[in-house]
């Protein structure tokens, strides 16, 4: 496929033999690159699409631009886009590392994982395990707490509203069954294990965003859901995040309560029925089955 000019020499090629999708990821590798418009025009990625081949022969200037403005604007505007994508899944690690650290770790990301889809919703898939490892960030442990937290909430936004067990469910199950019963949480469910009072951090920047993030480390969990289209969050103490973890992991209650009971801290029957009552209240699981009756049978309430 040729790309006419539409220029008065028209009919001559601006591009010749390339096609449609060559010009298109010529254009991706140039707007996209991290350096200057000329970096990009040389740079490996865009001379494999059009090898020997001058800006002006697939761009032409306009009344007021030249050809090299003109590739300027989308190449700003590429990266101004990326950074405003991921600033509105990460919003408190913006705040935590100012605009121009975001948008260096930004410029940084987009190279090692450019986005691959028509929709930018994904971007942010590997950012937290890319600030793990990102050269030269302060407060790394911290950062990296906080972006698992924020893409947490991210995806529970993003996920499937499903119905919380009933209290009818749960006041019909024998006392003698509750044991051997396995929690299944809801689709808008996400358990997080921190380092760093991050959760507090996010509500902290609320505001003005001026708040500094508390120091020294503070083990435990952050459970992260979705009740009646609102995000939530509630913190877990390191015995709590212990009992939440094997019930997610598919544990029976009875196992998981001695998972918990297993750690360093000592935990009280009163603490367990305080976490029990609390997240069944926020409706965090959606049924729950037993083993009995026989091989392979199981009962379901939900």
């Amino acid at each position: 496929m040729h790309v006419p000019d539409a220029g008065p020499d028209r009919g001559r090629e601006l591009m010749p033999h390339a096609a449609l999708d060559r010009v298109q990821r010529w254009m991706q590798a140039v707007i996209s690159h991290p350096g200057t418009v000329d970096e990009g025009i040389g740079s490996t990625a865009a001379a494999a699409e059009a090898p020997g081949v001058a800006l002006e022969d697939i761009v032409r200037p306009s009344a007021r631009l030249t050809t090299a403005e003109r590739v300027g604007i989308y190449h700003g505007m590429y990266m101004s886009r990326m950074v405003e994508a991921l600033e509105s899944d990460y919003p408190a690690l913006q705040r935590l590392l100012g605009a121009h650290g975001f948008a260096d770790l930004v410029r940084d990301y987009v190279q090692a994982h450019p986005s691959r889809s028509y929709t930018l919703n994904r971007l942010g898939d590997h950012l937290p395990e890319f600030v793990a490892a990102a050269p030269g960030l302060r407060r790394r442990g911290f950062c990296h707490d906080l972006a698992r937290l924020e893409q947490a909430i991210s995806q529970v936004f993003d996920e499937e509203e499903t119905p919380a067990l009933t209290h009818e469910a749960i006041a019909a199950v024998p006392a003698a069954d509750w044991e051997g019963a396995r929690l299944h949480p809801i689709a808008a469910f996400r358990l997080v294990c921190v380092r760093y009072p991050v959760s507090a951090y996010i509500d902290a920047t609320r505001g003005d965003g001026s708040a500094a993030p508390q120091r020294g480390r503070r083990p435990g969990g952050v459970a992260v859901y979705r009740r009646a289209y609102g995000v939530y969050r509630l913190d877990l103490t390191p015995p709590a995040h212990a009992l939440m973890e094997a019930l997610v992991g598919g544990a029976t209650i009875g196992e998981a309560v001695v998972l918990a009971q297993a750690g360093r801290a000592r935990v009280l029957t009163e603490d367990l029925f305080l976490w029990f009552r609390d997240w069944m209240a926020e409706g965090l699981f959606c049924a729950m089955t037993f083993e009995g009756g026989g091989p392979g049978r199981t009962r379901t309430f939900d």
